[in-house]
C-alpha cells in the first residue's frame, strides 16, 4: 500500500474528531483526520504531520491527515500511521496477492 501526493505540514489544532487545522506551505488548511480516536498524545501542537492530497473537487477538505511524527527524547522521531483503514487495505492487498 502506498500513498500518493504526500505533503509535510505542522499540526495546529483539532477542533473535533473529524478535522484538524494544519500549517501547510505558510497557510492554514483544514484537513480530514482519518482516525476518529482522541490521539492527544500524538497530535501535539507543532508536531509534523503528513497529508495525502485528494483529487476529488467535491470534497470539503483537500487533504487527509495520514501520519504523524512522534518525538522521542534522544531518539529519532517515530512515524505513526493515523489512517484507521490502512490495515484493512494492506490485508486486502495481501489476500489478493495470494
Amino acid at each position: 500500500m502506498t500513498y500518493q501526493d504526500i505533503h509535510a505540514a505542522r499540526f495546529l489544532t483539532r477542533p473535533n474528531r473529524f478535522i484538524a487545522r494544519v500549517e501547510l506551505d505558510g497557510r492554514e488548511e483544514t484537513v480530514h483526520v482519518k482516525n476518529t480516536g482522541r490521539c492527544k498524545e500524538l497530535l501535539v501542537p507543532g508536531c509534523t504531520v503528513y497529508l495525502e492530497g485528494s483529487a476529488n473537487p467535491a470534497r470539503r477538505t483537500k487533504y487527509d491527515l495520514v501520519a504523524v511524527e512522534k518525538s522521542r527524547p534522544g531518539l529519532p522521531p517515530l512515524l505513526i500511521n493515523m489512517d484507521s483503514q490502512a490495515p484493512n487495505r494492506v490485508f486486502r492487498e495481501w489476500l489478493e496477492a495470494g
